[in-house]
């Protein structure tokens, strides 16, 4: 067996869960105190604002851009690999997404076999019948167990979510909402399918971050176990969010506008 097969154990497909959520958009989740409060909303009009805010936000984002640094660690047999890179991105409404790698560095091969078909694959999920199939909503999942949690930051209500039909680019776990904005803030979940029989597990964490009206990805990682003792970390942050063009959300008086936000580095 060549280097070139064992390197394919790596979890590329449950990965592309990372670049698949981005419609629920949020910021980053604080600890959150154990006691549960008794919810104020039950789960159908959670999940009614829930879905319509979210189309609210998708119409209302024209135009906005960011830069991303990927990073990605494996141990394991046959060696460690290390790699990372940066991407500038620039999204146009209604489904275009345009890619400038800034720079990288580490093992090639994971460059090009794994962060630069995650941004294929990003383009790909960009197509209207592609997004329609990976939508959080009640056609494509199935939802229970709303609680609602004290948080200082609104990140307070979780439901438990579980695709209706497996498939690897859906997930099953839980997701955390604001309960003001009625947008996923967090994601705690794992691939509705195993994509590879050399996966042995594939830990998906997700949170968002708000940017003026709007909740985009703050930090996306994703830890596999491989059979045989192997193990990958992929994380992607998300930095230097620029909104370019907007439209006022139902309720807010502002138009189009402009917005700036550079956010911190942040070590792994």
């Amino acid at each position: 067996m060549t280097i070139d097969k064992h390197y394919s154990r790596l979890p590329l497909a449950p990965l592309l869960l990372l670049v698949l959520v981005w419609p629920a958009t949020g910021h980053a989740q604080s600890s959150i105190p154990s006691a549960i409060i008794e919810s104020r909303m039950n789960l159908p009009q959670v999940l009614d604002n829930l879905v319509e805010k979210n189309a609210e936000r998708a119409d209302a984002l024209q135009k906005y851009q960011g830069r991303r640094f990927y990073s990605l660690d494996y141990t394991g047999f046959p060696t460690s690999l290390h790699a990372e890179m940066i991407v500038d991105m620039i999204y146009d409404a209604p489904g275009t997404k345009q890619f400038k790698i800034v720079s990288q560095s580490g093992t090639q091969w994971v460059i090009d076999k794994i962060f630069k078909r995650l941004l294929d694959a990003e383009m790909e999920s960009m197509s209207e019948e592609n997004r329609a199939r990976v939508a959080l909503n009640p056609n494509n999942y199935d939802f229970s167990g709303l609680e609602q949690l004290e948080s200082p930051d609104n990140c307070s209500y979780t439901v438990a979510v579980q695709p209706k039909i497996p498939s690897k680019l859906l997930y099953r776990g839980r997701i955390w909402v604001d309960s003001k904005d009625f947008a996923v803030c967090r994601i705690e979940a794992e691939p509705s399918k195993n994509p590879s029989f050399w996966i042995k597990k594939t830990e998906i964490h997700h949170s968002y971050l708000k940017i003026g009206d709007f909740w985009l990805p703050s930090k996306n990682e994703s830890v596999s176990v491989v059979r045989g003792g192997g193990r990958a970390v992929l994380i992607i942050k998300y930095q230097n969010y620029e909104i370019l063009s907007a439209h006022g959300l139902k309720g807010n008086d502002a138009g189009s506008s402009s917005i700036s936000l550079a956010l911190p580095n942040h070590s792994n």
